[in-house]
C-alpha cells in the first residue's frame, strides 16, 4: 500500500503554513487566556457558569484547536490518509470483483445459451435421423412387399405352367389309354386286329373332336 502525498492530502504548502500560523496563535493566545482569565473582565462568566457546575475554560479550548490545526496533517498523514487509501483499494477490489462476478455471470448465461443451443440442435439432428431411418424402413419394406409379391407372382405362374403341363401330360396318357382301350374293344367285337397307326390315328381325332365339343 503506497504512502500518500501530503501536499496531495493536505492542500498547497501556504495553506499548510497558515493552519500551522494559525495554530501556533491559538496555541499562545488560548494558554494566555487560560491563565489570565481571572483578570479579563469579559471572561468573568466564566467563574459564573463553574459555580453553575458547566466548567469553561477558552483559553484551554482555543488552545485544543490551536493544537489540532497544528497536528492535524500530521494525524492525517499517518492515520487517516492511509486508512482514505486502504478504503479506496478495498473499494477498488470490490469493483473488481464485483466486475468479475459479472463477466463470469454474462459467461455463465453464454455458454447456458450456447449449451441449450447445442442441446436443440442435437434434438434436431436426432429427430431428423429418426425420420430419415423411418423413410428408408418404410421404402424398404415397400420394396421388400413389391419383390415379394412379383416372387409370389411368378412361383404362382410357374405352378400353372407346371399344372397345365401336368395337365396335358395326364390328358394325353388318358387319351392313349382310351385308344387302347377302344382298339381292344373294338378287336372283340369284330374279332379282327385294329391295333395299327392308322386307326390309331382316326380314334384319336375322334376322341379329340368329341371333347371339344363337349
Amino acid at each position: 500500500m503506497s504512502t500518500p502525498n501530503p501536499s496531495a492530502r493536505n492542500g498547497s504548502p501556504a495553506a499548510a503554513v497558515l493552519r500551522t500560523v494559525v495554530g501556533l496563535v491559538l496555541m499562545a493566545g488560548g494558554y494566555y487566556l487560560s491563565l489570565h482569565a481571572a483578570e479579563i473582565p469579559w471572561l468573568s462568566f466564566q467563574h459564573t457558569l463553574e459555580k453553575q457546575g458547566i466548567p469553561l475554560d477558552l483559553g484551554i479550548t482555543a488552545a485544543t484547536i490551536g493544537v489540532f490545526l497544528i497536528l492535524f496533517p500530521i494525524i492525517r498523514f499517518f492515520y487517516i490518509a492511509p486508512l482514505e487509501a486502504a478504503i479506496q483499494e478495498r473499494n477498488t477490489q470490490l469493483e473488481r470483483t464485483f466486475s468479475e462476478a459479472e463477466e463470469l455471470r454474462s459467461e455463465m448465461a453464454r455458454l447456458r445459451s450456447e449449451y441449450e443451443e447445442r442441446i436443440a440442435q442435437t434434438e434436431a439432428d436426432a429427430r431428423a435421423q429418426i425420420q430419415q431411418q423411418i423413410r428408408e424402413a418404410q421404402q424398404m419394406r415397400t420394396q421388400l412387399m413389391a419383390e415379394a409379391a412379383e416372387r409370389a407372382e411368378e412361383l404362382l405362374a410357374r405352378a400353372r405352367e407346371d399344372i397345365e403341363r401336368e395337365r396335358q401330360k395326364v390328358l394325353a396318357e388318358l387319351q392313349l389309354r382310351v385308344v387302347d382301350l377302344s382298339l381292344a374293344a373294338a378287336e372283340k367285337v369284330v374279332g379282327a386286329n385294329f391295333d395299327s397307326e392308322q386307326n390309331r390315328k382316326l380314334v384319336s381325332e375322334f376322341i379329340e373332336k368329341v371333347e371339344a365339343a363337349g
